[in-house]
Order: structure tokens, then C-alpha cells, then sequence
């Protein structure tokens, strides 16, 4: 590889994935650390499970994304989705600025929505689906630039992300605002106000609103041809969590001593705690949604002649 960018060829494309690319059929591709360091087993490999389910009922090709044995992957089988979701594996956690180390060392590592997103671009990939986005973290003292990496890469990677908004222990107007600086574009589907992952309401109005995968894909289309990079797409949740902003000021409250990259699993696991698992239940039902109009999209983007 020496010094110049990956290309597609050094990319481990599964066969699925790479004839779907190869004939411009709709591919939409979707992260691992949902599997490896969000969901808890078994619900984790159910969710990946029905997450490529309903890309291919709507009518594209999955292209779940990952590191194994120092390879840049889009597309798995069975058994290396199960090798992520067993709660046994040493599987590290890869953002963006990670892939390299990790392709460098040999690593086993789930990609974070960054992550996925840098891979989608290499593989030619222009939808990825999550559950929601990373963002600006909430004000703690010595914490004040706490923000994911999520937001960065969606300024250089030509890939249009699919979530129910950010995250809900998230400070979502901070990160609303972050993402205006950042010019991306956020995109309310069906919705004039931006989600908050376990809320279909943040009380914060989203910039502009499509109806439906065409209107999505047309947008998306002109984002593009004038010189966006990566684009949000906020989708409503299937259903919600109810007494969500309660629940979650006490998880936060509850991993105030969480710090770095811990503090999302940490504060996750108690709302679970707190929820008696309800809250797992809404997550996967939110990401195999965000899947489904994911692939809904990408399908109205091949259809009207892709890039």
C-alpha cells in the first residue's frame, strides 16, 4: 500500500457486496460496534442479523463493516458476525483514526459509525444505517471539547448516514450546532424536528425535511453535486422510550466518573439497568429500522442513476 490511499482492490469486499457494487445496484453499509460494544448478547447478533435483513427486503445488498485479521472489510459472513458478538472476543473498538494500527497489527476490531463510514467511501459506498450518530458530549468540567469523531468524518466521506438523530445522552443543540459549522447537511425524514434517538422530539427543528426515499435521494443528490461530503438523514423512531430524558439524566449522573470512550457504553448499560432491558429492545427496533430507509434510499438513489 506504501503511502498512497487504499483503493477499492485492497478493500475485502464480500462477494455480495462487491457484484452489487460492480453492477451499481443500492449497497448500504452498516457498523459493528453495535454488535461488539452496544447491544448485549444474544439481542447483539439478532440485531446485526435482522439489520441485514431488511437492507435485503427493501431491496439492496448489506455491507456490514469491520477489521479482521488486519483487513478493511465491507460484507460478512455468518461466522465472523459471530466472532464480533461473542462477549468472549478480545474485538477493539475502531473509529476512524484507528483503521490503520489496526490494519498495521493484524487487528479484530468493530467499526463505530466513523469508522464505517471511512470504509463505505473507500468501497464506493454512498448510504451507511446506524442507530444514532455520535455528537457533542454534555459539559463536564476539564471536558469541554468532548466530541465524537462521528462528526468529522462526516466532513470528509461522501456518505450519507441514516439515524434516529444523535444519541440522547448527547448534547443535542451543541451538536446540531456543531454540524451547521461542519456544513453537513441534516435532513429530517418525514420529520421537521431532529429525533433524539429514544425520542422522536429534541425540540429542535431539523433544517430541512424530505418526504420519503426520493425526495431523500434527490436531495441528497444535490448536497453532492455541490460539494457536500458526508450528509445526516434523521429518522423518527419506530417506537419510543417513555420517561427517556429522566432515565437517561440519571444514567449520566450515575457514570459521572466514566471518562474517553467509556462513557457512552457505560451510561448505555445503566439505562438498560434502569429499564429492565426495554431500552435494548427500542434500540434494535430503531437500528433495523434506520436499516430498512437506508436501503429504501440507496434504492431511489441506483434508480435515478446514481452518481
Amino acid at each position: 500500500m506504501g503511502s498512497q490511499a487504499l483503493s477499492r482492490a485492497e478493500i475485502r469486499l464480500g462477494p455480495e457486496v462487491a457484484a452489487a457494487l460492480a453492477e451499481g445496484r443500492p449497497v448500504v453499509a452498516l457498523e459493528t460496534s453495535l454488535i461488539a460494544q452496544g447491544l448485549p448478547s444474544p439481542r447483539n447478533l439478532e440485531a446485526a442479523v435482522a439489520c441485514e435483513e431488511a437492507v435485503r427486503a427493501r431491496g439492496a445488498v448489506p455491507a456490514t463493516t469491520a477489521v479482521i485479521a488486519g483487513e478493511l472489510r465491507a460484507g460478512l459472513e455468518r461466522q465472523e458476525l459471530e466472532r464480533l458478538a461473542d462477549p468472549g472476543a478480545a474485538v477493539h473498538k475502531l473509529s476512524s483514526r484507528d483503521l490503520g494500527w489496526a490494519l498495521a497489527g493484524g487487528a479484530l476490531g468493530a467499526t463505530t459509525v466513523a469508522g464505517a463510514i471511512r470504509i463505505a467511501a473507500l468501497a464506493g459506498i454512498r448510504f451507511m444505517a446506524t442507530g444514532g450518530i455520535g455528537g457533542v458530549h454534555r459539559s463536564r468540567a476539564g471536558h469541554a471539547e468532548d466530541q465524537s469523531a462521528d462528526l468529522v468524518e462526516l466532513t470528509r466521506s461522501p456518505v450519507a448516514v441514516v439515524c434516529a438523530g444523535a444519541k440522547m445522552i448527547l448534547d443535542i443543540p451543541a451538536t446540531l450546532e456543531r454540524l451547521e459549522s461542519l456544513a453537513v447537511p441534516v435532513l429530517g425524514y418525514g420529520c421537521d424536528e431532529f429525533p433524539a434517538f429514544y425520542s422522536a422530539t429534541s425540540g429542535r427543528p431539523v433544517p430541512a425535511r424530505v418526504d420519503g426515499p426520493l425526495e431523500a435521494a434527490r436531495a441528497l443528490a444535490a448536497a453532492w453535486a455541490t460539494g457536500a461530503a458526508g450528509a445526516v438523514v434523521a429518522v423518527p423512531p419506530p417506537e419510543e422510550l417513555l420517561g427517556a430524558a429522566g432515565i437517561v439524566e440519571q444514567a449520566l449522573h450515575e457514570s459521572a466518573a466514566v471518562e474517553g470512550a467509556a462513557v457512552t457504553p457505560a451510561a448505555l448499560a445503566r439505562i438498560a439497568e434502569l429499564t429492565g432491558g426495554r431500552s435494548v429492545e427500542v434500540n434494535v427496533s430503531v437500528v433495523v429500522n434506520n436499516a430498512a430507509v437506508a436501503a429504501d434510499c440507496a434504492v431511489a438513489w441506483a434508480r435515478r442513476g446514481g452518481g
